[in-house]
């Protein structure tokens, strides 16, 4: 009998997954909006992702089916195939940035080479790889356990601390477009959750656990990030580890919140490999494409500069968010459980309007962000077109 994951499993990997150097430094770009609204900002946008984190797990948990198998039912086998291979480019885009944030940390406290670390996360990320998402479960308990106590040091540090408040509230971030990087992490997770849900006990509680324990977890590391940046100056957590004395605590931080988000983007890619393989009746072993992947994203990270992420993460939401509204509209209101086509080019369409609605509305401020606006007018026009058409 096939092993499931539990609801504790569950919340270990997406506690896992929001533990986040990337969260960390995407919440720095807060602090010019001061920590009132910076933080309504944050608030606002995890629930609005989060929601949708948890629709699109259930679509997956419910029908037992990765991912980007579900994709299938509203864009058809051959749009499937599409999406797959978009997902698994940004995956890669994602596995890069994590390691070279990671590495650059790293560097910051133990100066040996930002390549040496690059290989030592890529190595420790391959480990989690090979011991797999059903196997992980002691593992994870003890890396979680430990990730959540010396992140609870950082805290301390930086809440702590006695530092006055440095930076001072300006107008190069609105409202609105903080609110949309708030969103922002949720939703790059969207291509993903089902490729965990399909895999436990209870699959509507598994998801219901991830996107509360993600979006809590979350929350904090944009709140760490955003606070550093207010208090202390500075958005380098090499640097606050040192001034702070951490040292080898700081490190390990580094470390594991870089192996434990990199492997399920990792083991995603991989799973999406699969069902690119099932399109051309071939099979393509998920493990063996994740370390490919890591491999090449290792590579990536120490050759290409990433410091800026703004425009991957608005980029990621553009294509993902009108292809959600799309697969909820489909599931939830025109009640498709099936591939039909090879390519459902009624949706097609329908994601394609989505997709350049949502450009068109990131020149105008809306104090909700641009996700939300374009999600319920894609999966409005979703239905529309399905009652209209046979």
């Amino acid at each position: 009998m096939e092993k499931k994951t539990s609801l504790f499993d569950n919340g270990l990997i997406w506690f896992g997954a929001g533990v986040s150097l990337a969260e960390i430094l995407t919440g720095t770009y807060f602090s010019t909006l001061g920590f009132g609204r910076g933080l309504a900002a944050i608030l606002l946008g995890h629930v609005i992702g989060c929601v949708l984190l948890f629709l699109a797990g259930v679509i997956g948990g419910n029908s037992r089916l990765s991912a980007m198998e579900t994709v299938k039912s509203s864009f058809g086998n051959k749009g499937g195939l599409f999406f797959a291979l978009l997902n698994v480019l940004q995956l890669v885009g994602w596995t890069a940035i994590m390691i070279y944030d990671g590495a650059l940390a790293a560097g910051g406290i133990f100066s040996s080479g930002h390549w040496i670390w690059c290989l030592v996360i890529g190595v420790l990320i391959i480990v989690w790889i090979m011991v797999g998402i059903t196997n992980l479960g002691k593992i994870n308990t003890v890396a979680m356990t430990a990730l959540f106590l010396l992140t609870l040091v950082l805290c301390k540090v930086i809440f702590f601390s006695g530092n006055s408040i440095l930076t001072e509230p300006d107008d190069s971030l609105s409202f609105g477009a903080a609110v949309e990087l708030a969103v922002a992490m949720p939703l790059s997770w969207l291509p993903l959750i089902s490729d965990y849900t399909r895999e436990a006990e209870k699959p509507v509680a598994a998801t219901a656990v991830s996107a509360v324990v993600y979006g809590l977890v979350s929350c904090w590391m944009y709140l760490i990030g955003m606070s550093a940046a207010i208090g202390m100056g500075t958005s380098d957590i090499a640097q606050i580890s040192l001034r702070a004395g951490l040292g080898v605590v700081g490190l390990l931080i580094i470390l594991f919140s870089t192996v434990t988000t990199n492997f399920l983007a990792a083991h995603s890619a991989g799973v999406s490999g699969e069902v690119i393989g099932e399109s051309f009746s071939k099979h393509i072993n998920g493990k063996y494409l994740s370390v490919l992947v890591v491999l090449i994203g290792t590579i990536a990270a120490i050759l290409y500069p990433m410091d800026n992420i703004e425009d991957f993460l608005y980029l990621i939401n553009s294509v993902f968010a009108p292809m959600i509204a799309v697969m909820i509209a489909d599931f939830f209101f025109n009640k498709k459980r099936s591939v039909t086509k090879e390519w459902d080019w009624t949706n097609l369409i329908v994601w394609l309007i989505g997709l350049s609605l949502y450009r068109v509305l990131m020149h105008v401020d809306i104090v909700i962000g641009y996700t939300l606006p374009d999600i319920v007018i894609t999966a409005v026009l979703c239905v529309i077109v399905h009652r209209i058409l046979p």
